[in-house]
């Protein structure tokens, strides 16, 4: 038997502190070799942090990871032990994104990024190059502070493997397990049998099964060990990388680390049996013959075991049942991890909100508390770093720490419902109730003396005095009142986040968190600088639908028994009056469900559908609810509100990544911001298919611009004459 012990790990790492970071790498090092690992495996780039992004194009960052790689290797933190580091690397006059192979305090091999992410979040060919030679390694020559320090003058660079004289192991760098001709596959045929996979990977509802099939499917017929390390944590911009760092033998997960935690490290160990893996290779045929005529892969030769003879003290890990959390466990953990990370590394002492006690906001209330809630969870762990950090922000004195989640959200969240004549008695409530649920400070304010002035102003400035649309007001005045009130809203927010530590005796500023969804930034319902206006907003890429199946979850699982009647409430603005024979709903201002946002959303982005192929796919969709004329009428009428409300986008409060079709327009969805709104020839490609599935040969014209949107008999997608005015609509 050729018994090996291996330490992968979640480090929770903050681009550009190379302290920190450090620090992180080091604990893992210390834990690994306290277990008797002979392999330790970081994540990407983790001696910078992975999201440095143009900080990447300075020489100093690569110079400053360099140091801090010579730190490692002059001390004894690599002594009996394989550790793979990443950090940025400058060779000849490229930079690549390496993994640092490294024993007993020199440097065995560089292995440079071979294929870089660059879709979606993800901009590695801005900042790195891809190493495309795979022929032979080439020699690297260190910079001479570190050759130096290590009398150690060049060292191995390129694509190749690490052979001991026990086994084989090869680096495979995140994005490169992924694609269609993957490394270990050919590594696995030179005889490579454990892989070390440092990555940088984000969380998203519903994408870590993904991940965790592409880990079993590299070793489920090849055979082999496959180590997998990541980031958890905010590490400095809009992503929350995941964690689940694990260890998978022969197609079977046999060790698994948390996918959201509050920790800035957790280990994850597994004992395997080499011999495993010779056996199974040994009894696939196919592998046998293509192993026989492989390409030959360069190769580092290492005079040193890491294996052990059979021990019956080391116990073999076994396969395990892979964890998941639900959609509304990731809401409830992804973001709030987000949120812990980002208050104690901005120097802020807690949160203010603007709950208005509906859905949107709620869910946000609910994901501050439920951070609470893990804070103390993780203090009573004894978590020593989480208690320093809740110690400074809550500004406890005398040895007092948090033991309880509705004390400490007193002591840092805010929450103040902005009400006017508009706002209902049941938002009132249910707003108030669920703010003594968290715990937090909670306050009730009425907006209508500064929107009165305001108003006041405006007709001293004209002659002239707007009226909401149910008192005889026209669309253009009934919008411009509904802003005020939404605009008021921010300021009043921003003042107080600044202002109430003060009256409390707080050093410090609050954060305003906004409360926006990813549905109705894609459709653009919001105002321009309101109360979607904050320093970060978490579920500003979280859908409606999400939402609500949340709150009804929360309810139950968080212990805020009252989100689940907000739930039931419709979704509603509040910024007209209601009358006896009018009350405003979000969806009848939209002239859209929530629901069919959501599919319009997957449509745009994920499957790159302009109107037409939008038009095409709907009419398969919803051809037994609705005629194509109906179809084609709803498509144009997304499109052009959509492309009217695009340039919000620009302005959009920085948001908690979780949804593959959000509109975040600083990376990820990256489209102009003005349009021609009519989409003239898009919509009239579409009018002339519909008349050919109606048979119609009534003459087209091009007076397409989406103005009507006919209603269903049967009522059932939600949609309702358009022009009336959206509340919300352009600026």
């Amino acid at each position: 038997m050729r018994l090996l012990k291996v330490a992968t790990c979640n480090l929770n790492q903050w681009a550009m502190d190379f302290d920190c970071n450090l620090k992180n790498i080091k604990e893992s090092i210390t834990e690994a070799k306290a277990s008797g690992a002979m392999i330790r495996l970081g994540p990407e780039l983790e001696i910078s942090g992975y999201g440095c992004e143009d900080h990447f194009l300075e020489l100093d960052t690569v110079a400053h990871s360099w140091e801090c790689l010579k730190e490692l290797l002059l001390g004894d933190w690599t002594d009996g032990i394989l550790c793979s580091f990443g950090m940025p690397v400058i060779k000849d006059s490229e930079r690549y994104n390496c993994q640092v192979l490294c024993l007993n305090r020199k440097i065995i091999m560089i292995r440079p990024k071979m294929w870089l992410a660059n879709d979606g979040n993800y901009r590695e060919l801005r900042w790195f190059t891809a190493w495309k030679p795979k022929e032979h390694l080439e020699d690297f020559h260190l910079p001479s502070e570190i050759s130096d320090s290590l009398s150690q003058t060049t060292v191995p660079f390129g694509y190749g493997y690490v052979q001991f004289l026990d086994t084989a192991v090869a680096a495979e760098v995140c994005e490169e397990l992924f694609t269609p001709l993957p490394p270990h596959a050919e590594l696995a045929l030179n005889g490579v049998e454990v892989f070390m996979n440092a990555s940088g990977s984000h969380h998203q509802l519903r994408k870590l099964d993904l991940r965790n099939r592409a880990f079993i499917s590299a070793t489920h017929t090849r055979g082999g060990v496959y180590m997998y390390s990541n980031h958890q944590g905010c590490d400095g911009g809009r992503l929350y990388y995941d964690g689940c760092s694990c260890v998978v033998v022969n197609g079977d997960m046999v060790a698994q680390g948390s996918q959201f935690s509050l920790k800035d490290v957790e280990m994850v160990f597994a004992q395997i049996d080499l011999d495993a893996v010779a056996s199974l290779r040994s009894s696939v045929s196919s592998f046998q013959e293509q192993a026989s005529c492989k390409a030959k892969v360069s190769k580092v030769f290492v005079p040193y075991k890491l294996c052990q003879p059979f021990n019956l003290q080391m116990l073999l890990s076994s396969p395990l049942k892979i964890r998941y959390h639900s959609p509304e466990e990731e809401i409830a953990l992804g973001p709030a991890c987000w949120l812990w990370d980002y208050l104690r590394r901005s120097g802020a002492s807690g949160f203010l909100l603007p709950l208005s006690g509906g859905a949107d906001s709620s869910s946000v209330a609910a994901i501050v508390g439920s951070m609470c809630q893990l804070v103390v969870k993780e203090i009573a762990n004894g978590d020593k770093q989480i208690k320093a950090d809740a110690i400074r922000i809550g500004h406890y004195t005398d040895g007092q720490f948090p033991t309880d989640s509705k004390e400490f959200a007193k002591r840092i969240f805010y929450t103040v419902f902005m009400g006017s004549e508009n706002s209902s008695e049941a938002t009132t409530t249910r707003a108030k109730v669920l703010a003594d649920e968290i715990g937090s400070w909670h306050l009730n304010v009425s907006i209508d003396g500064v929107v009165s002035s305001l108003i006041s102003l405006f007709q001293t400035l004209t002659g002239k005095r707007p009226r909401y649309k149910v008192d005889g007001g026209s669309n253009i005045e009934n919008l411009g009142l509904q802003n005020i009130q939404a605009r008021v809203r921010m300021v009043l927010a921003f003042m107080l986040a600044s202002l109430l530590p003060w009256v409390h005796n707080k050093p410090g500023f609050y954060l305003v968190l906004g409360s926006s969804n990813v549905d109705e930034g894609l459709r653009g319902y919001l105002t321009k600088y309101d109360c979607s206006s904050a320093d970060i907003n978490p579920i500003g890429s979280i859908s409606k639908m999400d939402l609500r199946t949340f709150l009804k979850w929360a309810a139950v699982h968080l212990g805020y028994s009252s989100l689940a009647e907000i739930e039931a409430a419709p979704p509603t603005a509040e910024l007209e009056p209601i009358r006896s024979n009018y009350s405003q709903l979000d969806e009848v201002d939209m002239g859209m469900t929530y629901e069919e946002l959501s599919v319009y959303g997957r449509l745009r982005k994920i499957f790159r559908c302009g109107p037409l192929s939008m038009f095409k796919n709907l009419c398969y969709k919803w051809g037994t609810k609705l005629t194509p004329a109906e179809v084609a009428d709803k498509v144009k009428y997304f499109f052009k509100y959509y492309s009217i409300n695009r340039h919000k986008m620009t302005v959009l409060t920085p948001s908690y990544h979780a949804e593959s079709y959000s509109p975040e327009d600083n990376r990820f969805d990256l489209r102009q911001f003005l349009y021609n709104v009519r989409w003239p020839y898009q919509f009239l490609k579409i009018d002339e298919l519909v008349n050919e599935l109606n048979g119609d040969t009534v003459a087209l014209t091009k007076s397409t611009d989406g103005e009507k949107v006919n209603v269903t008999a049967d009522g059932g997608m939600g949609v309702v004459a358009a022009g009336s005015g959206d509340p919300r609509a352009g600026f």
